[in-house]
């Protein structure tokens, strides 16, 4: 079985704010954000996979911040777990400052995503050569992550 590394996968993007991604509040619209991230997320996982994917769901979304109209928003995906036809994908969003680069972040999420074969069927994703302590303990957490989740399927939440 095929094996690839955390950084073989990941994927940086970057967005402005602009006038139309704002909710009434003048904040970075909710909504606009997950698109964001489901994104970045799928673009993780077709890395990974090479293949089709599909977002089966999204756990653990915590909003940090807000970000604003003219903000420079940077998102952070990377593999944290792979079972046999899923895996998990982590991503993390910063506002980036344009004057010294520093980045602060405004929100993290966990995304299972599901390896689609030619005929839309879940298909056998490659194994993750999990090197770094942070990728250990990253590992360790997400399969705490999908005990829960898998609980919550079988009590119906």
């Amino acid at each position: 079985m095929e094996e690839k590394h955390v950084q073989d996968s990941l994927v940086e993007t970057v967005h402005m704010v602009r006038p139309n991604h704002l909710n009434a509040a003048g904040r970075l619209f909710g909504g606009v954000l997950m698109q964001w991230l489901d994104e970045v997320a799928g673009l993780v996982a077709k890395r990974h996979t090479r293949s089709n994917v599909i977002t089966a769901s999204v756990d653990n979304l915590k909003f940090i911040h807000g970000a604003y109209k003219g903000e420079m928003v940077v998102i952070i995906g990377k593999v944290t777990y792979v079972g046999n036809t899923s895996l998990e994908v982590r991503t993390d969003t910063y506002v980036e400052n344009l004057e010294d680069g520093t980045r602060h972040p405004i929100n993290r999420a966990y995304f299972t995503m599901v390896a689609l074969d030619e005929n839309d069927r879940p298909k056998r994703v490659p194994r993750l050569a999990v090197e770094t302590e942070s990728e250990k303990a990253e590992w360790e957490a997400a399969g705490k992550r999908r005990e829960m989740r898998m609980r919550r399927k079988t009590e119906g939440f």
